[in-house]
């Protein structure tokens, strides 16, 4: 990449100016949006300007068009909702309502518009671009805007990013705002599962999803839920028989718990609406169980954004002012998302078109085809469920195998999750499953392995193929399924546990943050877990809203240092009267914790005084996040179908015997897929005396973190998303 084009992100919005509006239901992670929005804009030289209460503000104009200021976006990251607010516009769906949010736009010399709403607010936007020109010519005709506005405006560029709790947009795998819902609903679900173990008791959860079952799907496999109804998938005609035959067995097998999640717009073949009253009557009717109904409605909105939404939102952001600045009058209205763990552009209305044709799908009782529609993300969700859920074992263990599961080195949140579905899955396919306790000192003889755990699963998985050389008995399937927090596993890009302790670290620096609101100027200094891999800290500093973060991966000097104090000197004389700095525990073995801090308060004293605080050990406990429980679920399922496949292939002559390098796995998710890569193979890709991989994609997330700081540095724009088809997309390989 040449000096140019790095000198070019800061020079690209020079001269223009852009608008940004929050439309449509609210969603957790939209300040977060907002945020990174104002501020990338402000650094590439452009002027931002709020557009308050959605659509509504954009045709009112007047003050509800207001210039962003850098200050004016400080400590919004932590709040739900949305601060710039949001109203449903009945005048912006008539073309007069139009017409004076052409004006409005035109008058202050706004071109370009980034949209962050659900479905309807998108179309809205692109309803509106394609009407431009008319518009312009219109207001010209009236005298309302001169030749020279009407040139200089002569044509809109619009980018959608999609907030919708629902997750319930075609062509993105998560939404803004459908984490931090799984959030509200697990909170509520692991409260209840409680209340349920005192008493033998039925509940039936009520989840928002009118047209989309993805909430309640996710929430199911995360809590191992009896039986999930969602719109996409009605229930065979006799689900009722089904359903009380299922709950009945559960108690018999000693649960004291039956947790039935229903979609508000779940219905049956016919298209008839099945109620969560309907299912407690069933119950009670039936089997005379204790049953409750729960209906979570606007709860799942509240609550402050988990910190896969803050980085999602922040990510996104960087991402439509991007596109915005690169838009030509040729380019289409894109929204901005993600795909597995990559961001894409995809065009607005093709993405508007298949959400569409999902609803029709519905319309016409396609069932399947409606689930194809949704993606393969949604599909694999539903194939893991149905696994989990519905499939009987077999009675007989004639011809089966065993297979043992261990947990290795530190615990993670979310390891138990992958347990539950590895040992699942194994019975279901008539194996043995041994689960080993202690780790390896735990380990006697098995025919295959599943190892969850850090990089001692990892370097464990090294030595089990070494010793296949002169132990045949080593010669056995194996395969890792990366769980620690640290996140520093050679060949995944997220290992389970890591989502959880993020969320820790960013509810303490809330906290933080938030006790420093009411006094004077104040910096705190935390020192986050991970070894050597500065995940943690980098990925909680974006979420959290730091001022710095220091990592072994990026090496820093006493200059370096000396810069960040000035730079919060500077801060400090603005209306910000916070700094937060991370640092991860080995970023750097003389400047330690303790001599930060004693930097910062020298060099602060008179204008800030410092805080430290070490997080420890609180970032490998707690409840583990919806997203790690799903992930460990879906990576347990995924490993023991391709452990049952290793074995058939290297079950010779009555033994197993597995000496090629490709029974020996580690699985990981890649950019979009989950893959099972050869332990053998990443060897080259592992630093091991630090214990991390060579290369680490969240390292590229490292230069948003400083510009959202306000650090003038190079954007290094060459690995931005270019704009996809979402047909094409759809054939190809979908994320977890």
């Amino acid at each position: 990449m040449t000096h140019e084009e790095h000198h070019a992100a800061k020079t690209l919005g020079i001269g223009k100016a852009i608008a940004v509006l929050t439309s449509g239901g609210d969603a957790q992670g939209m300040n977060a949006a907002v945020r990174a929005v104002v501020r990338v804009g402000i650094f590439t030289g452009a002027r931002v300007f709020f557009v308050h209460e959605g659509y509504q503000g954009l045709v009112d104009g007047g003050d509800h068009i207001k210039e962003a200021t850098w200050e004016s976006v400080s400590m919004m990251l932590q709040l739900g909702g949305t601060v710039i607010g949001s109203a449903r516009c009945k005048d912006f769906r008539e073309r007069e309502g139009r017409l004076r949010a052409a004006y409005n736009l035109v008058k202050r010399g706004i071109t370009n518009l980034c949209v962050i709403g659900g479905d309807g607010s998108l179309t809205g936007a692109d309803t509106f671009r394609s009407e431009w020109s008319d518009l312009l010519s219109d207001l010209q005709k009236a005298g309302k805007i001169t030749d020279e506005e009407a040139t200089k405006s002569s044509y809109l560029n619009i980018v959608g990013l999609v907030g919708s709790i629902d997750n319930d947009f075609c062509g993105t795998d998560m939404t803004i705002g459908t984490d931090s819902a799984l959030h509200r609903i697990m909170e509520i679900v692991d409260a209840i599962t409680t209340t349920a173990q005192s008493h033998q008791r039925t509940f039936v959860l009520e989840v928002m999803g009118r047209h989309c079952g993805y909430l309640a799907l996710v929430t199911s496999l995360s809590c191992g839920a009896d039986w999930v109804f969602i719109p996409e998938c009605p229930p065979d005609d006799d689900w009722e028989e089904h359903l009380c035959r299922r709950l009945s067995e559960t108690r018999t097998r000693g649960s004291r718990l039956n947790i039935i999640i229903v979609a508000e717009g779940a219905i049956d073949k016919n298209g008839k609406p099945i109620t969560s009253e309907d299912i407690k009557n069933l119950v009670v009717k039936r089997l005379g169980y204790d049953t409750r109904v729960t209906v979570l409605g606007h709860v799942q909105r509240g609550g402050t954004p988990s910190a896969f939404d803050r980085i999602l939102g922040s990510r996104m952001g960087v991402e439509a002012v991007m596109a915005l600045l690169e838009g030509t009058p040729d380019t289409p209205a894109c929204v901005v998302s993600l795909s597995g763990n990559q961001a894409v552009r995809l065009p607005l209305m093709e993405c508007v078109q298949v959400t569409k044709d999902v609803t029709k799908a519905m319309d016409e009782k396609k069932f399947d085809e409606a689930l194809k529609l949704r993606g393969r993300s949604f599909m694999n969700n539903w194939e893991v469920y149905k696994l989990l859920a519905h499939v009987r074992p077999p009675v007989s263990k004639s011809g089966s195998h065993t297979v043992a599961v261990m947990n290795v080195g530190a615990p993670a949140a979310g390891m138990n999750a992958a347990v539950r579905s590895t040992v699942r899955i194994g019975l279901i396919q008539g194996n043995r499953v041994l689960v080993v306790h202690d780790g390896f000192e735990g380990l006697a003889k098995g025919q295959g392995l599943v190892i969850i755990g850090g990089f001692e699963a990892y370097t464990g998985g090294l030595e089990l193929m070494e010793g296949r050389k002169q132990f045949d008995e080593l010669c056995i399937p194996f395969v890792v399924i990366p769980a620690t927090v640290s996140n520093n596993v050679p060949g995944s890009d997220f290992s389970v546990g890591a989502d959880t302790a993020l969320n820790t670290i960013c509810t303490t620096c809330d906290r933080i943050k938030q006790s420093a609101a009411g006094t004077k100027r104040r910096v705190f200094i935390i020192e986050t877990m991970g070894g050597y891999c500065g995940y943690l800290a980098t990925m909680a500093g974006l979420a959290a809203g730091a001022d710095a973060a220091y990592i072994f991966e990026e090496p820093f000097t006493i200059r370096d240092l000396q810069a960040n104090v000035e730079h919060l000197v500077q801060k400090m004389k603005t209306t910000v009267k916070r700094g937060l700095v991370l640092r991860n525990e080995k970023c750097n073995e003389n400047y330690t914790t303790d001599f930060i801090f004693n930097l910062y308060s020298e060099e602060g004293k008179g204008i800030f005084d410092s805080r430290k605080n070490v997080l420890g050990h609180m970032q490998q406990g707690g409840s583990p996040t919806p997203f790690d429980r799903n992930f460990a679920t879906k990576m347990g399922a995924k490993a023991m179908n391709w452990m049952s496949g290793k074995i058939k292939e290297s079950y010779r002559n009555g033994r197993i015997f597995a000496n090629t390098p490709d029974s020996g796995c580690v699985l990981g998710m890649r950019k979009r897929a989950l893959v099972f890569q050869p332990v053998a193979e990443l060897k080259d890709q592992t630093d091991f005396e630090h214990r991390i991989p060579k290369e680490q994609w969240w390292l590229k997330l490292r230069p948003i973190l400083k510009i959202l700081a306000k650090y003038e540095i190079d954007l290094d724009t060459s690995d931005h998303a270019h704009l996809e088809h979402i047909t094409r997309k759809r054939s190809g390989e979908a994320a977890v």
